[in-house]
């Protein structure tokens, strides 16, 4: 850290306070990691500057930080957001009596150091966080409402409302300042709804990558949005076969709609022909007259009897 940031942090102290407190100034972390623009109570901050009691620390709309306490807690503050480290007691054990954040908007993750669970409190407007050997994302939006995610261990959400117990891991709890709350459920695309900001938990959607080390599961929250990450890996380029470029095709005339034949009318029915006339039967014949005899007919119509034929004497047999 540099002799002209503490200067002016002991020159603020002294401005407020008329005096220099017990612990002014006191170192209680450090930054490790410090993207675009990251902001403490004497300007912006940069890797391995000391972060102290009592400083708000800020950063700007695509900002990140990430901070290592002297127990070993981690706490990575998110795009957005402005916490405070509110109570700091240390002892001479490595471990920390008491360790107080005050979150007042945005997006954050914890990771507990080696002090006892009871030590840690994490208040937000809507109520506060009981750690118990934990990794877990908070968020803190504009109007107060907070909502708890657990990735490791457990933890438990105190409000107006009463308190619900996170256990497993991706257990969620969504609170108003007003005692609202939900119960306890897994984190999905609902609750980014119910939030009212698609970049609510940039953790875990992959819109904001941490170090090495920090990062926990995303709870499939990724996957369900579908949202690159904000850093992809370079990856050498893969060798390809040159395409062979499609010949073009020759472009065929356009040939004009044919017009619509006319309606040809419906030909009239054919009037019905007349029945034929019946026609009378024909009158009976009379019956002819017997013709009478004519005798002058050569041949006449009676034929007279013929003489009988002499016998003819038979035959002499033929000589065979």
């Amino acid at each position: 850290m540099s002799y002209l940031r503490r200067a002016v942090i002991v020159a603020v102290s002294f401005a407020l306070a008329g005096s220099p407190p017990a612990g002014a100034a006191e170192p209680v972390g450090r930054a490790v990691r410090i993207k675009t623009e990251v902001r403490g109570a004497a300007g912006p901050l940069a890797v391995q500057d000391a972060v102290h009691r009592d400083e708000r620390i800020s950063t700007s709309r695509s900002g990140l930080g990430q901070f290592v306490f002297r127990d070993g807690s981690k706490l990575a503050v998110g795009a957005g957001s402005s916490v405070v480290i509110d109570r700091f007691v240390f002892d001479d054990s490595k471990t920390v009596q008491k360790l107080t954040i005050a979150a007042a908007k945005g997006t954050f993750r914890w990771i507990s150091g080696n002090s006892r669970h009871s030590a840690y409190r994490i208040l937000t407007p809507a109520g506060t966080i009981g750690v118990r050997g934990t990794v877990f994302d908070f968020y803190v939006g504009g109007d107060g409402t907070t909502a708890v995610v657990l990735l490791s261990g457990a933890a438990d959400f105190c409000g107006r409302g009463g308190c619900r117990q996170l256990t497993r891991r991706c257990d969620c709890v969504v609170a108003k300042p007003n005692g609202t709350m939900s119960d306890t459920r897994p984190v999905n695309r609902d609750t980014l709804r119910i939030l009212g900001n698609q970049r609510a938990l940039p953790f875990l959607s992959g819109q904001q990558r941490l170090s090495s080390g920090w990062s926990g599961s995303s709870c499939g929250l990724a996957a369900a949005l579908e949202i690159r990450p904000d850093r992809v890996p370079n990856r050498p380029p893969v060798a390809t076969e040159p395409e062979t470029p499609e010949k073009p095709r020759k472009p065929r005339p356009h040939k004009p709609d044919r017009p619509d034949k006319p309606h040809k009318p419906d030909k009239p029915d054919k009037p019905d022909k007349p029945d034929k006339p019946h026609k009378p039967n024909k009158p009976d014949r009379p019956d002819r007259p017997d013709r009478p005899d004519r005798p002058d007919h050569p041949r006449g119509f009676d034929r007279p009897d013929r003489p009988d034929r002499p016998d003819r004497p038979d035959r002499p047999d033929r000589p065979g």
